[in-house]
């Protein structure tokens, strides 16, 4: 067989695997139903855990029964429970009591986990063209406390 021979088979045997090909690739595949739209149920709403704001060192927080937050040093040995009376609101039970500036009567019950130190910060002063340079450091002393219930 010479080439020409060759090149004149090739395209019939092309077009034949072709036509083969083409029926397979024709065939539709059974056309899936559309997906039924789920209703989706209406979900409760989430029951509102109470919650505070209070004040202390001069910084505020927001603090629920539970939460363990670190605030400037108290007086105090670990262990030992401290009622916060700077509460500045008061929330969570469907109404809000927003003091002026405190909430009156309102506490938060509060126990002392450990002190410790926080990180150093590093107070760096300069000058330029002056030479003058200064370093210190500083590491703040804190408190950690456990925060027991909201009395309001």
């Amino acid at each position: 067989m010479t080439d020409a021979e060759k090149a004149n088979e090739a395209p019939e045997e092309a077009t034949a695997a072709t036509q083969e090909a083409a029926p397979a690739s024709q065939e539709t595949a059974p056309e899936r139903p559309a997906p039924a739209k789920r209703r989706l149920k209406k979900a409760e709403a989430p029951k509102p855990t109470p919650y505070a704001i209070i004040e202390t060192g001069g910084k505020q927080y927001r603090v629920s029964a539970g939460d363990r937050i670190a605030v400037e040093r108290l007086v105090g040995e670990p262990g030992t429970e401290i009622a916060i009376d700077q509460v500045l609101l008061v929330s969570g039970d469907g109404t809000t009591k927003i003091g002026t500036p405190v909430v009156d009567g309102a506490t938060v019950s509060a126990t002392i986990d450990d002190h410790f130190r926080g990180d150093k910060i590093i107070v760096f002063k300069f000058k330029a063209k002056k030479r003058y340079r200064r370093r210190t450091g500083h590491r703040q002393e804190l408190t950690h406390l456990v925060i027991n219930g909201i009395n309001a």
